[in-house]
C-alpha cells in the first residue's frame, strides 16, 4: 500500500474519511442523480446505477443547472448523501451544493483528483488536505450496485 497526499483549498471544513467513488465525467444534478436512493441515474454516465451513499465523491465538475445544489440538499435530508466531496473544478452550483450538502469539500487540488484517486481507496479529507490510501482494492470505475430506471428523478 501507498499514501497520496494532495492539497488543496477548503471549500467545506471538516475531517472525514470513507472509500473513494470517482467520475471522470461531470455530474448532473437535475436528472442525473435519484436523490431518494443517492444513485447516479443519467444513462450515459460512466458510474449509470452507482450508489454514492457513504462514499467520498471524486469528480471534475458539476454540469446542468442551478438545481444541481437543491438534489444534493435533498440527499442530505433524505441519508442518502455522499460523506465528503472532492472537486476537480469549483463552480458556484458545486460549491452550494457542498455547503448545502454539509459534507466536507476541496478543490483546486495540486494534482488532478480524478487521475490521482480511484474508485475504492481509502480517502481522508482534513480541510484542504486529501490523504488516499492506495492499494485497498481501487479500481475505476465500479460496478453497479442496485438497478436503476432510466426515468427521471423526481422533485421531493
Amino acid at each position: 500500500m501507498n499514501e497520496i497526499i494532495l492539497t488543496g483549498r477548503t471549500v467545506v471544513p471538516g475531517t472525514v474519511e470513507g472509500e473513494a467513488l470517482v467520475s471522470h465525467e461531470p455530474i448532473s444534478g437535475w436528472g442525473g442523480i435519484d436523490p431518494a436512493r443517492g444513485v447516479i441515474i443519467e444513462p450515459r454516465h460512466e458510474l449509470f446505477g452507482v450508489c454514492f451513499t457513504g462514499k467520498v465523491l471524486i469528480f471534475p465538475s458539476a454540469k446542468g443547472s442551478s438545481g444541481w445544489a437543491g438534489f444534493f440538499q435533498t440527499t442530505r435530508l433524505s441519508g442518502t448523501a455522499p460523506i465528503g466531496m472532492v472537486i476537480g473544478r469549483i463552480s458556484a452550483k458545486s460549491a452550494l451544493g457542498a455547503v448545502v450538502t454539509r459534507v466536507p469539500a476541496v478543490t483546486d487540488l495540486d494534482q488532478d483528483p480524478c487521475e490521482a484517486i480511484m474508485t475504492g481507496d481509502w480517502v481522508r479529507i482534513d480541510n484542504g488536505v486529501v490523504e488516499v490510501l492506495r492499494g485497498t482494492g481501487g479500481t475505476t470505475p465500479a460496478l453497479p450496485e442496485m438497478e436503476v430506471s432510466s426515468e427521471p428523478a423526481q422533485q421531493l
